[in-house]
């Protein structure tokens, strides 16, 4: 009789069959195809909201009723979206949310960008959540966003991902003659008004190569420099997303802190299977900054979603927003650390997640003495812990990082805040933060049947 008194973990490619494998092999071709068409909340938001629509979603703003197995969505402001599968119960019993972000850390250009220093042009950036400064220089960047002008008009702008287009990068200062630089601590080495994008070097006959550079802007997208005031302007790695590793087993890319995790979480509520509660998604904006201003999730948005769902199903009694609340369960589908083999020390390892080993479960996040956390009551731990199981979905339990070491955040406390029971659930991953970071495909794959057996359940 085999004994499970002990937790046993083990690599989830072990005793896999060939069609197990190419069932997450082609499914992460998917996600590579997805991570290199979506850069940027917006991108990510617009294909959401196609790859819903194509699946029968409708704008709940165009329906005036609900009923059991309709499909409906929110678009918050184009940086957000909300969707759900009316179940046949009451809202009031409780619906099965899973809740990801969309926004990446990434450099946002200033409002007045752009400027010239030794005959080059440059454009002035602002980093938006947490990177180390000098992962940034030396790279191929490409910028995406929008330039809206005041009669309204908006020029989406998409330069450096086409093998045709011209990239930007930042640079740094040669090693021959970087003494100063090498005395500095790591994280000051490359200072933040340092991450200037390199833009362009002809001057026009005047000598000037800021003017020069601005005529090509203006020729190619009809904008003047004004209209930086209002434009939203994103710098991202030009790299692709690609397979990593002489066995494909892995994928590298950009920004799959947190598209992973959406990616998966889009692939469930459009596979799961119709249950008796209402199965909804959150695909937020501004985490990577603490979830403020209304495409974040400490806007009331979601809940004008909420509130909809209950008017159009005919429920919304007075209460009836919170006891929804009160009696729902969700998923923080938010990525973790995956052990690094080369920064082993930053991890407590009994308590630490492996890539290829399963989806990983935080119990609690935060920093220090859990400061910041939504901390998951036991009796939900099993709960999950019995879908899971119950689905064969493998999983790991862990913290980021040792104790005191440092800490994390996600949009689990929100809700939690709400009355929900929540738990953080996602991908590990390796270099997280950084413009080319690491998961496997063994637990993007999990991450997609954790989320849609947790959708399913009754």
């Amino acid at each position: 009789m085999e004994n499970n008194i002990l937790n046993k973990k083990t690599c989830g490619w072990l005793n896999l069959n060939t069609e197990e494998k190419n069932k997450i092999f082609d499914f992460c071709d998917g996600y590579i195809k997805f991570l290199n068409e979506c850069k940027t909340e917006r991108e990510t938001s617009q294909f959401i909201i196609n790859k819903l629509e194509s699946n029968g979603f409708k704008n709940i703003n165009n329906i005036d009723k609900l009923n059991a197995s309709d499909k409906v969505y929110m678009s918050n402001r184009g940086k957000s979206v909300y969707a759900a599968v009316i179940g046949s119960k009451s809202m009031a019993d409780g619906i099965n949310l899973v809740g990801a972000h969309i926004d990446s850390p990434r450099l946002d250009l200033k409002p007045n960008p752009l400027y010239e220093d030794a005959k080059l042009a440059l454009f002035k950036t602002h980093y938006y959540g947490g990177i180390k400064k000098y992962q940034w220089t030396t790279i191929p960047l490409a910028i995406h966003g929008v330039v809206v002008k005041p009669d309204g008009t908006k020029v989406e702008i998409v330069i450096g991902e086409d093998d045709n287009d011209p990239i930007f990068t930042i640079t740094d200062i040669l090693p021959h003659l970087a003494g100063e630089q090498y005395e500095k601590k790591i994280g000051k080495a490359i200072e933040g008004e340092d991450l200037n994008i390199l833009i362009g070097s002809i001057p026009n006959e005047e000598d000037k190569i800021k003017e020069s550079i601005m005529n090509l802007i203006n020729e190619k997208y009809e904008i003047n420099e004004i209209d930086f005031y209002s434009s939203e302007l994103e710098v991202v790695p030009a790299f692709k997303a690609r397979h990593l590793g002489f066995d494909k087993s892995m994928v590298a890319a950009y920004g799959q802190d947190d598209r992973v995790c959406s990616y998966a979480a889009l692939e469930a509520l459009l596979k799961a299977s119709a249950s008796d509660k209402t199965m909804v998604a959150i695909f937020s904006d501004k985490e990577e900054i603490g979830s403020v201003g209304n495409t974040g999730m400490c806007s009331d948005m979601f809940d004008l979603f909420i509130n909809e769902i209950l008017n159009k199903k005919k429920e919304n009694t007075p209460g009836a927003l919170n006891k929804t609340y009160c009696n729902s369960i969700m998923l923080s589908a938010d990525v973790g650390a995956g052990v690094d083999p080369n920064y082993q020390s930053a991890s407590e390892k009994n308590n630490a997640s492996y890539i290829g080993y399963g989806v990983e479960l935080n119990k609690y996040t935060g920093s220090r003495g859990k400061s910041g956390a939504s901390d998951a009551n036991a009796e939900f731990v099993a709960k999950v812990r019995n879908i899971f199981e119950s689905n064969n979905v493998k999983y790991q339990v862990s913290e980021l990082g040792k104790v005191d070491l440092g800490g994390g955040g996600t949009i689990a406390y929100i809700l939690a805040n709400k009355g929900m029971d929540v738990i953080d659930c996602g991908v590990p991953v390796i270099s997280m933060h950084s413009p080319y970071e690491v998961t496997s495909k063994y637990d993007i794959y999990s991450a997609y049947e954790a989320y849609k057996a947790f959708f399913e359940e009754k």
